[in-house]
């Protein structure tokens, strides 16, 4: 096993020298890198900790709110059938804003516009309680994002920042997640990046959370600045990473380290 020492040192060198993308066979969901014993808790509803935020989205899914006393349920009907594949969709391209939004800025404009009710603070228990059910409706269905031409040149400005240096490290997730994929950095498996599982359940938060939060974390740890929630830079790195990881199976909610 190398040491962190030489995997960053290694980083830093394939942050100079440029970075080269997986090829479609080769791409892998996280959870083959996972552990047998953290593989079985995502296996097992009734051990899966993010089951819990499921269920939770399901009472909030038939709970009505908002000035006009609508539940989600009142216009979506059944959600195994109703939202059976809108997960593997998002982030789509939204005609109001003229630009992509992400699942819980979807959750949140159905929310103010629907129910006249006030949008979910991200992060929040029932933001992604309500997010973490719908995924859960679309476990094992292709992700089809970025099939919409609209979206073309959100997904060119997600891959310029997924494949830019930045920080103190001067490092781009690319420097990670396709240069150095299935070695080790500091104990933890170094993934393809595929965004397959969120929201996940990590047992570093000891919490579900959204694919935004683990972004933020990653660029804090290259010593840069976290772009805020709900910024469009981030929701084009997701709309890049789920286009990246299209045909591959959703698993929400995944279990992570």
């Amino acid at each position: 096993m190398r040491s962190f020492g030489a995997i960053t040192a290694a980083l830093l060198v394939a942050g100079a020298v440029g970075a080269t993308e997986i090829p479609q066979a080769e791409r892998r969901s996280g959870y083959s890198f996972m552990k047998p014993d953290t593989r079985a808790i995502q296996d097992e509803d009734t051990a899966n900790p993010g089951m819990l935020w499921v269920l939770d989205g399901e009472a909030l899914w038939k709970r009505k709110s908002g000035a006009t006393e609508k539940a989600c349920a009142d216009c979506h009907g059944d959600a195994r059938t109703s939202m059976k594949g809108v997960a593997a969709r998002y982030p789509a391209f939204d005609k109001a804003t003229g630009r992509p939004i992400d699942l819980e800025q979807r959750i949140n404009s159905c929310r103010s516009n629907h129910q006249q009710a006030t949008p979910l603070p991200f992060e929040s228990r029932e933001l992604l309680a309500l997010t973490a059910f719908v995924a859960r409706q679309s476990q094992g269905v292709p992700i089809e994002t970025g099939a919409d031409p609209q979206l073309a040149p959100f997904i060119a400005k997600g891959r310029e920042l997924y494949m830019q240096r930045q920080g103190q490290l001067n490092l781009g997730c690319t420097n990670c997640h396709d240069d150095n994929w299935d070695k080790r950095l500091a104990g933890s498996a170094i993934t393809q990046g595929h965004p397959t599982g969120y929201p996940l359940y990590r047992l570093e938060w000891q919490s579900l959370g959204s694919l935004q939060r683990r972004l933020r974390a990653c660029i804090t740890g290259i010593r840069a600045q976290a772009y805020d929630y709900g910024a469009p830079e981030l929701v084009e790195l997701e709309l890049y990473l789920m286009g990246r990881a299209r045909g591959m199976a959703l698993e929400a909610p995944a279990v992570r380290p």
